[in-house]
C-alpha cells in the first residue's frame, strides 16, 4: 500500500487525534510526549499547544486516501530533553546540534502490517534532509531478540527491520534489543 504523507498542523488536529485512535481519547494517554518536557495541564495539550506553535511541522501523517492511518515526530534532537539526557544514548550519540531524531511511530490497528511505519520513516529522512539535519537517528527495537510477540506499545520507536528497510545503519546499543540507527543526510 502506497499512502500519502504529510505533515502534521493544527488544521490536521482531528487527524491526529483519529490515528492515535482509542487511547487518544483519553488526555493523559502518551500523545508523543515520552522524550519532552511540558507545563501543559495533559499530554493531549501538549501536543495541541505544540502543533499549533511550531514553526516547522514536528510530525509527519499518513493518510490512506482521506483516512489518516499512521504519525511519526520527526523533530531536531535538540528538542527532545528526554533524549538528550539519556546516559545510554550520551555514550553513543555524538554532539551535534544539526541532529534530527525519529520517534513514536504510531499506526492505526487496522492499518498494521501494510508498510506504513516504514513510508512514514522513508518520509522522515526526506524532511529532516529538506530542513537541514546532518542525520537521521532513532532508537528503534531488535524485535528478533524479544520473547514473545510485542506489544505495540513496546515498539512505538519503530523496529529494527523498519530502520534496516530505510537504509540506517546501527551506531550501537543501549541494551541487547535496543540499537541506535543513524542514516547520514550529509557528510
Amino acid at each position: 500500500m502506497t499512502v500519502r504523507i504529510e505533515p502534521a498542523t493544527v488544521e490536521r488536529w482531528a487527524d491526529i487525534a483519529q490515528v492515535f485512535g482509542p487511547q487518544g481519547r483519553r488526555a493523559d494517554s502518551c500523545w508523543c510526549q515520552r522524550f519532552r518536557d511540558t507545563d501543559a495541564p495533559d499530554n493531549r495539550a501538549a501536543l495541541h499547544e505544540e502543533i499549533a506553535h511550531a514553526d516547522t511541522p514536528v510530525a509527519l501523517i499518513a493518510y490512506d486516501e482521506a483516512d489518516p492511518v499512521g504519525w511519526t515526530r520527526v523533530v531536531p534532537r535538540s528538542t527532545l530533553p528526554g533524549i538528550i539526557r539519556n546516559r545510554a544514548l550520551a555514550r553513543i550519540l555524538d554532539d551535534d546540534p544539526s541532529a534530527w531524531w525519529a520517534t513514536c511511530f504510531v499506526v492505526r490497528r487496522d492499518h498494521r502490517g501494510e508498510g506504513i511505519g516504514v513510508q512514514l520513516l522513508a518520509e522522515a529522512v526526506d524532511w529532516a534532509r529538506r530542513h537541514g539535519a546532518s542525520v537521521l537517528d532513532g532508537h528503534p527495537v531488535d524485535t528478533d531478540l524479544l520473547t514473545g510477540a510485542p506489544a505495540p506499545s513496546a515498539v512505538f520507536t519503530g523496529t529494527l527491520r523498519m530502520f534496516e528497510e530505510v537504509g540506517f545503519t546501527e551506531l550501537g546499543r543501549t541494551f541487547p534489543s535496543r540499537p541506535v540507527m543513524r542514516y547520514v543526510l550529509s557528510e
